[in-house]
This record gives structure tokens, sequence and C-alpha cells, in this order.
């Protein structure tokens, strides 16, 4: 199964995997990026890949990687594919990396493909209209193969259809605009319920023998997890938020979660996503902004801290925007410093949330006893 999108492929991805895993198949899940340890990326059965096998297949493809000069998301698939064939898998749940047309993914012949929602994102490779990113990712849609179109916005839907019509793909299966999934879901958020429909379109698509049943789905669905996508332990809440679309769900799963006061936010944006727009919007939600670069951050990407220092007055009065009858948020702390700003944001917070990148995320993960997605 190919799952592909702008924001929620992964939970339509750890979803899919849950309800099939359910049904009592064996179940390969490739995702990115990793938070934490790159063997997050190739799951079967709830097991990541070992550390051997891991070494393994790399030295065994090592010379196609460097002939073809393959780069790193290439190598790792090669990897995931090579393990679950290796594993036995059964059926494979493959989450797309970039746009979908030219993603290293796409040499997989799926049983049922999807795309989640578009959003303007990567517009260097995949266009700088939502209309245009819709056709890169609507590349993945295959010839006699069901295709889930989980977009609401009906125009961007149906750019999706045409595309995944002009492939040969079938039948193309649209999910209602306003559909959500009406049963319980381990993963949290109200932007969970429409992810869910999508989630459950996609297995209802799938050829008979591969369709797990409503009850399975439903457990399926009721057990999935994914870190880092509005991850709550105890005081803590993680998320990868990272990019307009993704802070906006997370400031609506806030709203519903009521979270213990005050609210203190670690963040860490790349400097090629929108973080005026994100930064404004945060701080109308929590209390105390602490804004710091995590330590993974590729280093031509990083955002300068001095410049967004000199911008936060202009992107949002982060001091009066809150409602009167909430704690008055103070200006954002700049600390370059990461172990320093996520030992400082934990003092006096009732919640701690960490956002902004799924470096951001990782590298806190990593720094919290416990914390890690593989312990």
């Amino acid at each position: 199964m190919h799952i592909g999108g702008t924001n929620g492929k992964g939970s339509v991805s750890a979803m899919t995997y849950a309800a099939l895993r359910e049904a009592g198949r064996s179940v390969g899940l490739y995702t990115s990026p990793h938070l934490v340890d790159v063997r997050e990326r190739i799951v079967v059965d709830e097991r990541p890949i070992g550390r051997e096998a891991f070494t393994g297949w790399t030295e065994r493809l090592r010379p196609a990687i460097e002939r073809t000069g393959a780069s790193c998301f290439e190598a790792l698939t090669a990897i995931a594919l090579a393990d679950f064939a290796a594993r036995r898998v059964e059926i494979a749940v493959v989450e797309v990396g970039l746009g979908g047309r030219l993603d290293s993914t796409n040499v997989v012949q799926p049983v049922a493909s999807a795309v989640t929602t578009i959003a303007r994102e990567h517009t260097e490779y995949l266009g700088d209209t939502l209309p245009a990113i819709a056709r890169e990712k609507a590349g993945i849609a295959k010839r006699s193969t069901p295709f889930v179109i989980g977009e609401a916005d009906p125009a961007i839907a149906a750019v999706l259809a045409e595309v995944a019509r002009e492939c040969g793909a079938g039948p193309v299966v649209s999910v209602p605009p306003n559909a959500e999934y009406g049963g319980s879901l381990g993963l949290r958020g109200p932007h969970q319920r429409r992810n869910g429909a999508i989630a459950a379109a996609v297995l209802d698509a799938l050829p008979e023998p591969w369709r797990p049943s409503q009850a399975a789905l439903a457990t399926g669905f009721s057990r999935a997890s994914l870190a880092g996508r509005f991850d709550c332990r105890g005081r803590w809440i993680f998320d990868v938020a990272h990019n307009p679309a993704g802070l906006g769900v997370l400031i609506e799963a806030l709203g519903e979660a009521v979270p213990g006061r005050p609210v203190h936010a670690l963040v860490g944006i790349l400097a090629d996503k929108a973080w005026p727009e994100m930064l404004a919007a945060l701080g109308r939600v929590v209390d105390r902004v602490w804004l710091t670069t995590p330590p993974n951050a590729p280093p031509e990407r990083r955002w300068d801290l001095v410049e967004v220092g000199r911008a936060v007055g202009q992107v949002g009065d982060l001091d009066t925007a809150l409602p009167p009858d909430r704690l008055t948020a103070r200006p954002p702390v700049i600390e370059p410093d990461f172990d320093r700003a996520l030992r400082e944001v934990q003092q006096g917070a009732g919640t701690v949330l960490v956002t902004g990148s799924f470096h951001t995320v990782g590298d806190a993960l990593a720094r919290l006893p416990g914390f890690a997605p593989l312990g």
C-alpha cells in the first residue's frame, strides 16, 4: 500500500498498518523521517529492523548505492524493501518521502494507493501552486489499482482524480469532504478523525483477500500509535508540525485537549518554512515560547535566530495576543543552546509543548530519559 500527501500520510499509514496487523497479517511499515534512530523507519510486526540486519543490508547494497550515486533516502528505501522481503511480510505500508511521481518509493507496485491532503511545500521541487503540487503527488497512481483521494478541497481533489485517471488507476475514490471516522482512535487530536476516514477508505479499497474486517479495523485504529504526532506523555506534548497546515491541526488538538497551564513551548523551525506565520499562530495559544535550533537540523536549513529575534515583534504580539481570561505570555526567549532551552522550558510549566520540526522533536526525545522511540 502506497500512501502520499502533504499532511496526514504518517497517521494514515499508522492506522492502516495497525488494522492489517489486527487482521492477523504480517505487515511491514516504512515511514520517514525518523525522530531519533534511523531504524524507526523500517518496522515489521512491531519490530524495527535490527542493527545487524541494517548494517548487513547496507554493506550488501553498498556497491549499487555507490555505483548509482543513490541519495540517502533512495538507499534507505532499498534497504527497507530488501528487509521486508527477507522477513517475508505479507503486505507492506509504504509512506511517500517527498512528492510522489519522482519519489524513490514510487518503484512499488501497490494493491492500493492514496493521497491524503495537499498543501504548499517543497515548492522548489513540486511547483509553486497547489494544482502543480497535486499533480506531482498523484504520480503514485498506478494502472488498474485503486486510488483514494483524501483532499477535501473539491478543486484540488479534481486535479488528483484527473491525474490518477490519466495513469489508468481505478477505481478512483474520493473521501467526502466532511467525512470523519466515528470510532475510537489511538492517535489523538480532532484532525485524526479525518485521517481515520481516509485510512478506512484505503482499507476498503483493498482487494478482498487483503481487506480487514470492520472489527479488525476498529480495534486496530483504537490501538494505532505514532511517535511525535500530538504525542502526549505526562505533562509533555510532542508534535512534528513543520508547516502552517500542520500547526493549524496542532492548535486545534490543543484546544480539544485543554492542557494544564501554563503551556510552555520549545520551538525550532527550519529556515525554509513559513516560520513568521507559524510563530504568530502559536503565540496566541501558549503562555511562553523558547525559540531554539535543534542540533540535528541540517546546517544549511537552520533558521537565523538573530533574524527571528528581530522579526518576532512583527509576526505577532506574543505579549498581548492571549485573551484576558488567560495567563499573559511573556516575550519569547531566544536561546540558541538547545540543551539549555530544553532545561529552561520545563521550569514552572504545567504543560511543555515541543514542536516545529522532526529535528526539534527528535532531539528532545533523545535527551529525555525513557522517551526515545526505540528506548
